[in-house]
């Protein structure tokens, strides 16, 4: 698959890139897809979550009536579950809810995630992104992204290498993520409409997921 190189304005360079079938033409596979988003959901979630059971509520601990003969059951301490304000019965606790996935299927799914972009033409190539900032200007990423058509879309754009300008300049930008090639993964590329790759990181990401 070959696609036209833009330059910053929005025009094509005349120069093409091309998207190697490894990479960017498999058939894609949506369990590894679902596996990975939800590896990369579980590893977000702090698991801090805490309920206090009946041996934490603080409370007496005196017996609230007699053994025997109250016409009812024997009632316990004041913490019991079954009063208001006891103690909760298998309530949360804290716990880590991260899992381990296999190396390859975290490849599997994201050049999935890629193919799926690919075959819905929701993929730009732009010159090199960087030499553009010179320093951070959100208004100037705002004007990219018009140029790109992009605008209107959530947007994930890739880099090469980190580069400090472009993240200042678009992280007031609600709907816009920038990524560096070595770090994209399944969900990134799934939430995001459009994807838009320096031209500098498309071999670095087949370079990462030839394999």
């Amino acid at each position: 698959m070959e696609l036209s190189v833009l330059d910053i304005k929005g025009k094509d360079t005349g120069r093409k890139v091309s998207l190697s079938d490894a990479v960017f033409g498999i058939e894609p596979n949506d369990h590894a897809i679902y596996l990975d988003v939800k590896q990369y959901l579980a590893n977000r979630r702090q698991g801090t979550h805490k309920a206090k059971a009946r041996s934490e509520v603080s409370g007496s601990t005196r017996k609230l009536g007699r053994q025997k003969g109250g016409g009812g059951a024997r009632p316990g301490d004041i913490n019991s579950p079954v009063r208001v304000g006891g103690g909760r019965v298998f309530g949360p606790v804290p716990r880590d809810y991260s899992f381990k996935l296999n190396k390859k299927v975290k490849q599997l799914a994201r050049k999935s995630a890629l193919t799926y972009k690919a075959k819905e033409n929701a993929i730009v190539v732009v010159e090199n992104v960087a030499a553009a900032f010179e320093a951070p200007k959100t208004k100037d990423f705002v004007a990219l992204t018009k140029n790109l058509q992009v605008a209107d879309k959530k947007v994930l754009f890739v880099l090469p290498e980190a580069n400090k300008n472009v993240y200042l300049s678009a992280r007031n930008l609600p709907k816009v993520r920038v990524s560096i090639a070595s770090n994209i993964n399944t969900y990134e590329l799934l939430d995001a409409k459009s994807l838009v790759l320096s031209e500098d990181s498309v071999s670095v990401i087949e370079q990462l997921f030839k394999a």
